[in-house]
């Protein structure tokens, strides 16, 4: 591996020369600079960007933090934030954190160590002194930049599409109500469903952990008998609940009708296909980028909070 070293013997100045010239911190003759810059491109010597960071007390480094990236939702969420970052001269240290409170602050505390310049987060956490901050997803609360899908939307746009098909005992599953999103999507169901003063019960599960969806599926067949229609709190789940409900013989739609949540490209390759609320990740991510950028750079001094639309995916999963 090439050192910083190795760049000042080829270039016959000291390390400290080629330490100004890379982190462009202090006075360069340029001669100096142009035998650095040759040897750097003789060489092929790639800066350690922790070391840049110490120096400069700034990174190009960007954490991520996700809930759960076994769920497909999230990788795609990932993919817009890093492909944008790196377009725009960042890289993206990526953190799962499985749900775990102890995980998510054993992140936050490897983010601090390794001077990340901003932190983009899927998860509530407290704001951070130095350190921008822009939430995402399940992020409504904190006083930093977000971007988020529109949950309430989301809600009444299930609410519609149930009405237009029969049913006798309709279940909606959602996901941990601690979480505004859980609940702004739950109030737009709810507020849409009320209004034709139509019947309805909760089932509210602790968690949107793909771990769980085996014990969340069982425990529907279990305790909802003659249930007729479900929407469940995301696509991963629906699909769980179409695959079990298919081995116990039943038809979908005809016998149990399920609508998803998030658009997964899973979503359209089952039989029958989901019909589904799809929401913008990429672009969240992609939006969620840039802004993080716009506020490391000084093109964004406020803190905002961005709003993008869902829409309907429709398959075949509803009557």
């Amino acid at each position: 591996m090439v050192t910083i070293k190795d760049v000042a013997k080829r270039a016959g100045v000291s390390v400290a020369s080629v330490s100004r010239y890379i982190n462009k911190n202090g006075y360069v003759r340029s001669e100096t600079g142009e035998k650095i810059a040759e040897a750097i491109e003789e060489l092929n010597y790639v800066p350690n960007e922790v070391a840049r960071s110490l120096f400069q007390k700034k990174s190009k480094i960007i954490g991520v933090l996700l809930p759960d990236i076994a769920n497909p939702y999230f990788p795609l969420l990932a993919k817009g934030i890093e492909e944008t970052l790196i377009k725009n001269g960042y890289m993206m240290l990526l953190a799962n954190t499985s749900d775990s409170e102890e995980q998510l602050q054993q992140y936050i505390t490897t983010f601090i160590q390794n001077n990340v310049s901003g932190i983009i987060t899927a998860l509530p956490i407290d704001p951070i002194e130095g350190i921008s901050v822009v939430g995402i997803d399940r992020v409504y609360e904190g006083n930093f930049t977000k971007v988020l899908p529109d949950d309430y939307l989301g809600g009444q746009i299930i609410g519609t599409e149930i009405l237009k098909t029969a049913f006798n005992k309709l279940l909606i599953i959602t996901g941990s109500l601690s979480f505004e999103s859980a609940r702004k999507r739950l109030k737009g169901l709810t507020d849409t469903l009320e209004a034709e003063k139509l019947a309805y019960e909760v089932f509210e599960t602790s968690s949107f952990n793909v771990d769980e969806v085996d014990k969340i599926s069982e425990t529907f067949f279990e305790k909802y008998q003659g249930v007729d229609t479900v929407i469940a709190s995301n696509d991963y789940l629906a699909l769980k609940i179409m695959q079990k409900a298919q081995q116990r013989g039943l038809n979908i739609p005809e016998d149990l009708q399920i609508m998803g949540y998030d658009g997964i490209p899973f979503a359209d390759m089952t039989y029958p296909k989901l019909t589904t609320i799809k929401q913008p990740v990429y672009d969240i991510g992609e939006t969620a980028a840039m802004l993080m950028v716009d506020l490391l750079t000084g093109e964004e001094q406020q803190k905002s909070e961005t709003i993008l639309p869902v829409s309907l995916q429709k398959g075949e999963s509803l009557r």
